[in-house]
């Protein structure tokens, strides 16, 4: 009689083991989407500052058209990306057109210096920070609910209701790449 006690409370630990990871899993996927859904605002954010920054360093720079259509071009890209991956890849194409775009601008002391241009700059500049922010906390979120799906004995309980590992959100960092110094 003692062994049927044994062999039911085992059990008892088992399943109760079992719900405590099914919740587990399930309370990291729905970080990982809440983390993506933050990640979409900012992006969208960032999107519908784009048209105006470009508007008004059009203004500007009117002769510069091989600027404007490639970051437009990687806006749309942006805003109808289906995944993650090809999010990151349109994110890369924004961030290297802004990055033109701005480089442009120092050609153009009366652009730096106009109030709408300098609201729009500092506006994109806080939406960039917390894109970095949101992408972190998605990366961490990533992180933990993958190794969770991977680690044992929680990868039988992710196999059985079919989790699956989700990717990183990586876009190119500049600051990765070796600094160049132009002298004179």
């Amino acid at each position: 009689m003692t062994w049927l006690w044994i062999v039911v409370a085992l059990a008892v630990v088992l399943l109760l083991t079992f719900v405590w990871i099914y919740n587990r899993l399930v309370s990291l996927r729905a970080r990982v989407d809440n983390g993506w859904s933050q990640i979409d605002v900012q992006l969208r954010r960032r999107a519908d500052l784009i048209p105006n920054l470009v508007e008004t360093v059009r203004g500007y720079a009117a002769h510069e058209r091989e600027l404007f259509e490639p970051v437009a071009e990687a806006r749309a890209r942006s805003i109808g990306a289906q995944d993650v991956p090809g999010q990151a890849a349109a994110e890369n194409a924004v961030t290297a057109g802004l990055r033109r775009l701005l480089a442009v601008v120092e050609n153009y002391p009366d652009l730096k210096a106009n109030e709408s241009f300098l609201a729009l700059q500092e506006e994109l500049i806080a939406t960039e920070s917390k894109i970095a922010y949101a992408r972190q906390f998605y990366n961490d979120q990533v992180m933990r609910l993958n190794t969770l799906i991977q680690s044992f004995p929680s990868s039988i309980v992710a196999s059985a209701f079919r989790f699956e590992p989700r990717p990183f959100f990586e876009i190119d960092d500049p600051a990765r790449g070796p600094v160049q110094v132009q002298l004179g």
